[in-house]
C-alpha cells in the first residue's frame, strides 16, 4: 500500500521552488546556465518557467514516519539537506538509495563529495550503483543523437548501506533488514550472506542458516581456504610479495 504525505522534505526552512520546463529538473536550486550549456540537450529542459514559494519539513519532524529502514530519495540536489535534517530517523535505517551528481547542474548544489561525507558521518558506506547517467558534452553529437554519450558522468543512483565492517553497531533487526534489502532489491547476495553469517554467530538465527541461504542460490558458494587469493606472485620464476 502506498501512502503519500503532503510534505516537501528539506531543512525545515522556506525556499523558492524553481519549476523547470522538464519536470525532472524542477528543484529548490536554480539551474546553472553555465553548466547547462555544456550539455546541449539539457539546456532547454532546465529553463525555469515558474517560481513558487515552498515550505520544507525536516525529515526528523515528520511524525507519520515512525520507523525508517530504507530510504530512496531523488530530489534534484536537496538530498543533503534531507540527510542532515533526518539524522535521528536515519539512525535506524540500514540502506539509502540516493541520486548523486558528478557534475552539478544547479547553482550551489551539493556534490557527490558533500553527500558522501555526510552519509559516512552517519555510519553508511557506498555499496553499489543502482543506475547511472552519462551525457554528451556539447557541441559533439554522436550518430545524430543529442543524448548519446561517450564518457562524461553526469548523475547516478548510489546505494549506501550501514558499515558492515563494524557489525557491533548494528542490531539483530538491522542485520535482518539489511539482508532482506540486499537480497531482494539489489541481488547483493554476498552482503546478504554476510548478514546471515553474523546473525548465526549471534545465535539470532538457527545453526545452518548460512547453508540454507546458499541452497536458494545454488550458483553461489563461500570461498574455501584453497580459493583465497594469494599475496604471492611470481616474476620469472622468482616469488615476489605484492
Amino acid at each position: 500500500m502506498k501512502r503519500y504525505l503532503p510534505y516537501a522534505v528539506g531543512d525545515g526552512e522556506a525556499h523558492t521552488l524553481n519549476i523547470c520546463r522538464a519536470s525532472g529538473m524542477t528543484s529548490l536550486f536554480e539551474p546553472d546556465p553555465d553548466v547547462l550549456t555544456l550539455f546541449e540537450a539539457l539546456e532547454p529542459l532546465g529553463e525555469v518557467i515558474e517560481r513558487v514559494a515552498l515550505s520544507t519539513h525536516k525529515l526528523d519532524d515528520i511524525s507519520e514516519i515512525e520507523h525508517l529502514d530504507f530510504l530512496k530519495i531523488d530530489i534534484q540536489g536537496g538530498e543533503l539537506a534531507a540527510f542532515r535534517s533526518g539524522r535521528r530517523k536515519l539512525a535506524d535505517a540500514v540502506a539509502i538509495q540516493t541520486e548523486v551528481s558528478f557534475v552539478t547542474l544547479y547553482k550551489n548544489q551539493p556534490s557527490l563529495g558533500d553527500v558522501d561525507l555526510e552519509l559516512r558521518s552517519q555510519g553508511f558506506i557506498p555499496h553499489c550503483f543502482a543506475a547511472g547517467k552519462q551525457w554528451p558534452i556539447a557541441p559533439l553529437v554522436v550518430d545524430h543523437d543529442p543524448r548519446l554519450a561517450l564518457n562524461q558522468l553526469l548523475e547516478a543512483d548510489m546505494v549506501y548501506v550501514r558499515d558492515f565492517a563494524h557489525p557491533e553497531s548494528l542490531s539483530d533487526e538491522q542485520l535482518k533488514h539489511l539482508a532482506l534489502i540486499a537480497h531482494h532489491c539489489y541481488n547483493s547476495f554476498d552482503l546478504a550472506l554476510r548478514c546471515v553469517m553474523l546473525l548465526e554467530q549471534r545465535q539470532a538465527l538457527q545453526p545452518g542458516a548460512q547453508q540454507r541461504y546458499l541452497q536458494i542460490q545454488p550458483s553461489l558458494k563461500p570461498l574455501t581456504a584453497s580459493q583465497q587469493p594469494s599475496d604471492v606472485s611470481t616474476n620469472h620464476g622468482r616469488p615476489t610479495t605484492r
